[in-house]
């Protein structure tokens, strides 16, 4: 079996269309007649029913299912290619969320160091969602990923470590201000300035609302935390917050939610499941697990 008959294979089930696919990749027509005829030799089974009358094919069930599996293959495949090509740079791809980065890896920075890991690491920032697409993609080999829930992914090893609870930040002009918790149900009809659906907050917002039965008024959303806290500063409207992007030198009034359901930012390090970690990785997804456990110990 050739990796090629198998390219070739995919985007005919895809195009259902010989001329078109040999185009593609730039060869004859017979030349993806004959990668096909390969595999169905091979597997004794049709995975195409070419209707010479009206120029056309229909893929069968069975090549239908047999496409399933040929493109989990491509897929890992390219992923060995980037794993591979990658490895000879001794560098560590690392995903890291804009809220992690700013407020849970500085203190971890100090250690890295020390270990000598912060020069291999190869940083990609982006949303909890969008890295975890690029980490099933192979395009990241570990990343630091925030969730509403625990984070749940077969394809992934997936390390929880902290968890923190969401709160509600208002200016300390607001009527709130000297309240120390209070029922999402009883922020009806506040405007509320939001991060943008990059976030987990989003996704936490929602399932509160539906808790609290509560339809909200957002009237900005914006991926800038400073711009959120500036604006909830000058009374603008209140935000949703994990506790982990709220410090003291903020000027804001700061209130935890009273409800007995409500979601938690959940804090993870993730990599696949089946990549073996080169020594640096280890040390690394060790490091970050280590200081996790300490700052969990102290809180």
């Amino acid at each position: 079996m050739k990796i090629r008959d198998l390219e070739y294979f995919i985007e005919l089930v895809k195009d259902k269309n010989f001329s078109v696919v040999a185009d593609r990749f730039h060869v004859s027509q017979p030349t993806i007649t004959m990668a096909i005829n390969r595999l169905e030799e091979e597997y004794g089974a049709t995975f195409f029913i070419r209707d010479h009358v009206h120029h056309q094919i229909k893929v069968t069930k069975i090549g239908q299912q047999y496409a399933q599996h040929v493109k989990t293959i491509l897929r890992e495949l390219a992923i060995a290619r980037q794993e591979i090509e990658h490895a000879k740079l001794n560098k560590i791809r690392f995903g890291l969320p804009p809220i992690i980065g700013n407020y849970y890896f500085p203190p971890l920075s100090p250690q890295l160091l020390r270990e000598g890991l912060i020069d291999k690491l190869e940083v990609t920032e982006a949303g909890s969602k969008n890295l975890l697409q690029m980490l099933l993609r192979g395009e990241l080999d570990m990343a630091l990923l925030g969730s509403a829930s625990s984070l749940q992914q077969p394809e992934l090893l997936v390390k929880e470590f902290a968890c923190y609870p969401f709160h509600i930040i208002v200016s300390r002009h607001h009527r709130l201000a000297q309240k120390k918790e209070v029922q999402f149900s009883d922020l009806k009809g506040q405007s509320f300035i939001l991060p943008d659906a990059d976030f987990i907050h989003q996704q936490a917002f929602r399932q509160i609302c539906r808790l609290a039965h509560i339809r909200p008024k957002v009237i900005y959303r914006t991926n800038d935390i400073h711009i959120i806290k500036n604006m909830v500063a000058e009374n603008l409207g209140i935000s949703f917050l994990t506790e982990l992007a709220i410090t003291p030198n903020d000027r804001l009034a700061d209130l935890a939610l009273a409800d007995l359901r409500q979601p938690s930012f959940h804090l993870s390090l993730a990599t696949r499941d089946n990549e073996i970690l080169s020594p640096a990785k280890e040390k690394l997804w060790k490091t970050v697990l280590n200081y996790g456990a300490k700052v969990k110990e102290h809180d």
